[in-house]
């Protein structure tokens, strides 16, 4: 058997900060857990835990342009590979996670 290694589109941080610095109309999903989402998140994430997703598919465009999110990338990067075998192509994962968003962009974003 042979096994294809999906790869998954993923965004820079500071590729991500352009965007909403420019304003670009971006749907935002935090896929960790309320208790990491309380520490820190990224302003007009929508929490969505990773559990969740398959329920929740309702709340999501797929024509959308969407950058998920979790603490490191691994749930982030899960969850954008059901998404793109659902449908939906327009999704990234933030490359490195909330945890390499708050080293290179926001530094006084509290960390775990």
């Amino acid at each position: 058997m042979f096994w294809k290694k999906s790869a998954v589109q993923e965004i820079l941080p500071e590729e991500l900060k352009t965007k909403l610095d420019r304003g670009e109309k971006i749907t935002i999903i935090d896929v960790r857990e309320p208790d990491e989402y309380e520490i820190c998140c990224l302003e007009k994430a929508t929490l969505i835990p990773l559990r969740q997703i398959p329920n929740r598919l309702e709340e999501l465009n797929p024509d959308e342009f969407m950058v998920l999110y979790c603490h490191h990338g691994a749930r982030s990067a899960q969850a954008v590979l059901w998404l793109n075998q659902n449908g939906f192509n327009h999704v990234v994962s933030l490359r490195g996670g909330i945890d390499e968003w708050a080293h290179r962009i926001d530094q006084e974003m509290e960390r775990y």
